[in-house]
């Protein structure tokens, strides 16, 4: 995506990448959108990158994007709608999703109580940004129909590493020579 200068039409809530640091960006400042993507977005703002998320695009002159699946007749969790959702979600300064990126190890699904397990890794075991994605994990797997909670677990064990990547994360990320 090509950046696009806006100014933020109400103060706006923030994380600073990669740290995960809160802040709040004040009304009427001109950022940078460098990434849009699954509704969330990336800035940059007096030489740092930010991330807002989704429910603060108004903040940006955004539309806060809405996820919505069908209901599964049978009552039950569509995996494949778990998978959706999680595909929605893309790191901050990667425009690559964490499905893409190898960071879901494991969904497991407890039909009976409505549960969902998920295994997730970081990118760095250090990253700042780990609770921010765990969030939105939570948050938009919990839109799939018929579940009731969802438990997002971090390992690092395996240690992540760019073999994980799927073969068209590796070569939007150029690393295919």
């Amino acid at each position: 995506m090509k950046q696009k200068m806006v100014t933020t039409e109400r103060d706006c809530k923030a994380r600073l990448v990669p740290a995960g640091n809160p802040t709040v960006i004040p009304e009427g400042e001109f950022v940078n959108i460098t990434q849009e993507l699954g509704g969330n977005y990336t800035i940059t703002w007096r030489g740092n990158m930010y991330r807002i998320d989704g429910t603060d695009a108004g903040a940006i002159g955004r539309k806060a994007m809405t996820l919505s699946f069908d209901a599964p007749e049978d009552g039950n969790i569509s995996e494949q709608q778990v998978w959706d959702a999680l595909e929605t979600i893309f790191d901050p300064e990667i425009p690559i999703n964490l499905v893409s990126l190898g960071l879901i190890y494991k969904v497991d699904i407890n039909q009976a109580s409505g549960d969902v397990n998920i295994d997730m890794t970081l990118t760095a075991p250090g990253c700042g940004m780990g609770p921010v994605l765990v969030g939105d994990v939570e948050y938009r797997v919990a839109m799939v129909p018929h579940v009731k909670n969802v438990n997002v677990e971090l390992v690092f064990d395996p240690a992540w590493s760019r073999d994980m990547m799927s073969e068209e994360a590796q070569l939007e990320a150029g690393l295919f020579f």
